[in-house]
């Protein structure tokens, strides 16, 4: 893989944002709005619960599950668009012809989604501490783990997304924002898994999502690190990578044999 491809995949992604101001949409204005409503509600929830530290600790739930949700949703969405953007401008083909492989294209989105994903956490994780005085930094360093297997699922759901739309064309670019809100309710973002419908549950533990937002949980409850759910959330992150790797390149394989690029050209 060449540095400079790479770097200049990434270059390029800067390009459309600086010259595009209303594509970082999602990096300040959703995020504050995101805030807002999650955090009106965790403040409703904190000021009429008849118990003061139940109510306090399920509103500090769901200001976390804010901030956690937009780790993954800044890296999916970074990393789907940056794709998106090559479609939107014909420039697929003008890609396939270029001495560029797969794999340098996808970490240049990816690195550029690095930067974007932490521009948006640091609005949610700002705009909770002034309007709601929540500090998720006071949470420590175990938080960290779980960033950073939030955002490689992410990436894995955005090469599932990216695969569905070599395969089904741009009627399938929905997908992009849709997934997430599927991903969303089963992973426990804000309350645990246990409160959702008993026939959904087995489905949500296996997702790797629903083990670190417990694990984050974790650390509100003063009960430190929970590894127990930061190794199961681990083990599903390889395997949620090592099944969006095989579907993106087996819908590659189809896009080049099938002639699907004249779709996007």
């Amino acid at each position: 893989m060449s540095w400079q491809r790479i770097r200049a995949i990434a270059r390029r992604q800067r390009y459309v944002v600086q010259r595009s101001p209303h594509r970082s949409f999602d990096l300040t204005v959703w995020p504050i709005v995101d805030t807002m409503l999650f955090g009106s509600i965790a403040a409703y929830v904190a000021g009429t619960g008849k118990n003061d530290s139940t109510s306090a600790r399920t509103a500090a739930y769901v200001f976390l599950g804010t901030v956690l949700w937009h780790v993954i949703y800044q890296a999916q969405i970074a990393l789907s668009t940056g794709f998106l953007e090559e479609t939107w401008s014909r420039n697929v083909l003008n890609l396939m012809v270029t001495p560029m492989r797969e794999s340098e294209f996808i970490a240049g989105i990816a690195l550029f989604s690095l930067l974007k994903s932490v521009v948006g956490v640091s609005v949610v994780a700002l705009t909770a501490a002034a309007l709601y005085s929540f500090n998720v930094t006071a949470l420590g360093l175990g938080l960290v783990p779980i960033f950073v297997i939030l955002t490689i699922v992410g990436w894995a759901i955005a090469m599932f997304v990216i695969g569905l739309v070599l395969r089904y064309g741009m009627g399938a670019e929905a997908l992009a924002w849709g997934v997430m809100f599927v991903v969303m309710p089963l992973s426990g973002a804000f309350v645990p898994i246990s409160s959702l419908p008993t026939v959904v549950r087995p489905l949500s533990q296996l997702l790797p999502t629903t083990h670190a937002f417990a694990a984050g949980r974790s650390l509100v409850d003063g009960a430190g690190t929970d590894w127990h759910q930061l190794r199961l959330a681990a083990i599903a992150t390889v395997a949620s990578v090592a099944l969006a790797s095989w579907f993106l390149l087996r819908m590659l394989q189809l896009f080049r044999k099938r002639g699907y690029v004249t779709r996007f050209s």
